[in-house]
């Protein structure tokens, strides 16, 4: 990245869909955040922009502005951000239909992002985004699938990071709820496979985006 970007830009990113990384800007604005590679224009029409792989991270780090001549925006709270469901929170307000509509808008977002980011349109397979957020990504394949979060007094599923580079964890305490999760995962393009925690013996899955 040849400079920082500009206050502008930094808002134009900090409003970029959540899911899909779609931005809106001025013709000038959108091409600056192409020239440094924070953002690219789709080939297909509408011919949209999106932010890159970059552009995401640069959205998730806390604001620090080093321009004194430019104001600093206020970072606008947005109470409702979906967040996919790990397993052993609360269960969030409002839930029933509400939150069956707010995963599948945010499943739907997700299948959108691959086909627009993966090189060849594929939406059968995760995309450069789910890689970079293996955990969130794993949990909501399974919320959207219909697999029931643990709650901190129910049993369900809890997608947890792992040591290895590109592998989340997902455990249940039931095998029949395990199996659930591993198709679930393995129809939304994870590869699955189950072990056991020589430790405790203790059974849980392990996956990863598919490749190809």
């Amino acid at each position: 990245m040849a400079r920082p970007p500009t206050a502008v830009q930094r808002r134009i990113i900090q409003a970029a869909d959540p899911v899909t990384g779609r931005i809106q800007g001025t013709a000038a604005q959108l091409t600056g955040l192409v020239r440094l590679r924070l953002a690219f224009r789709h080939p297909r029409p509408p011919h949209d922009y999106f932010l890159t792989a970059a552009g995401h991270r640069l959205r998730e780090q806390p604001e620090t502005p080093d321009r004194a001549d430019e104001p600093t925006p206020v970072p606008e709270q947005k109470p409702g951000v979906f967040a996919a469901r790990l397993g052993g929170e609360e269960a969030p307000e409002g839930g029933g239909q509400a939150r069956i509509h707010e995963v599948r808008s945010a499943w739907q977002g997700l299948i959108e992002m691959r086909r627009i980011t993966n090189p060849d349109g594929s939406t059968d397979r995760p995309c450069g985004w789910e890689r970079a957020h293996l955990v969130p990504a794993a949990a909501l394949a399974l919320e959207a699938a219909g697999c029931r979060p643990a709650t901190p007094d129910g049993e369900g599923y809890r997608v947890t990071s792992t040591p290895q580079p590109e592998a989340v964890g997902v455990r249940h305490p039931a095998p029949e709820g395990r199996r659930a999760c591993a198709a679930a995962l393995e129809q939304a393009g994870w590869q699955v496979g189950e072990y056991t925690e020589p430790r405790t013996g203790a059974r849980y899955l392990l996956a990863s985006p598919r490749r190809a």
